[in-house]
């Protein structure tokens, strides 16, 4: 007979990735802190120089996804620190391109030094090998919530 309270105090899967993902971001957020930066933020630049420092509102509230009004406060906290730039697109004149100011690129160049030394402590004791399997797992449960989600979308 299986012991109902080992069951019912085990977190489950979704719980403890949950959790792990909320310890990760609370621990870079305290380190972040320092520069001015809150989780909003810091992606934020993490993600536009990911893209090459350059793009529309539009593709960055894409790829961080997020709706665009929710992306237009942590775009204006930024370029109040003088951390990004945002100007009328050339070819378009309805669209706002954003690019990371000088500042904006010394800025991250402190955030990717805390970064990779947050990850190296929060993954120690995990060899590569552990760390490819944990991430293809990690992928394969993106990609299945994702089929799963457009197979919703489908039937409506």
């Amino acid at each position: 007979m299986i012991d109902d309270s080992v069951v019912l105090n085990k977190p489950s899967l979704a719980e403890q990735l949950a959790r792990s993902a909320r310890l990760w971001r609370t621990v870079a957020d305290s380190e972040l802190a320092p520069l001015g930066l809150t989780h909003s933020r810091w992606t934020l630049l993490w993600k536009l120089r990911g893209l090459n420092g350059k793009v529309s509102q539009k593709t960055l509230a894409k790829a961080l996804e997020i709706e665009l009004p929710s992306l237009m406060r942590t775009l204006k906290q930024l370029e109040t620190q003088g951390l990004i730039n945002r100007h009328c697109c050339h070819l378009d004149k309805r669209a706002r391109i954003v690019s990371i100011t000088d500042a904006g690129k010394n800025v991250l160049t402190e955030i990717e030094g805390l970064i990779l030394l947050i990850r190296s402590d929060l993954l120690a004791g995990i060899d590569d090998a552990q760390l490819n399997i944990f991430q293809s797992v990690i992928e394969r449960i993106i990609q299945n919530a994702i089929n799963r989600l457009g197979d919703h979308n489908n039937l409506e």
